[in-house]
């Protein structure tokens, strides 16, 4: 296993939405699918794998918060979230 990857699994985080909310301003939120990896995710953006990361952003597995989404979130403050902090971005996965 890369070190990159154990790096990644280390700094995973839980965050609230309340916190995320300043990033999500700036544009750098991702969102991750549940179904995906957010370890995977952040070792293909931090190792700049284009194709993997174009084939997800396709299939709307990756993708910026909707309108509705944020729109929930900044109504649920305290919503609770993975939080992954890959430069210059922060992957997010709702918590189930």
């Amino acid at each position: 296993m890369s070190d990159l990857r154990v790096e990644l699994e280390q700094a995973i985080d839980e965050a609230e939405w309340n916190w995320l909310a300043p990033h999500a301003q700036r544009d750098s939120v991702i969102v991750v699918s549940p179904e995906m990896d957010l370890v995977d995710v952040g070792v293909a953006i931090a190792l700049d794998n284009i194709p993997s990361v174009q084939r997800w952003i396709a299939e709307a597995l990756i993708q910026k918060p909707s309108p509705t989404q944020l729109s929930d979130w900044n109504a649920n403050q305290d919503k609770r979230f993975y939080a992954l902090i890959v430069q210059p971005y922060v992957l997010i996965q709702e918590k189930p």
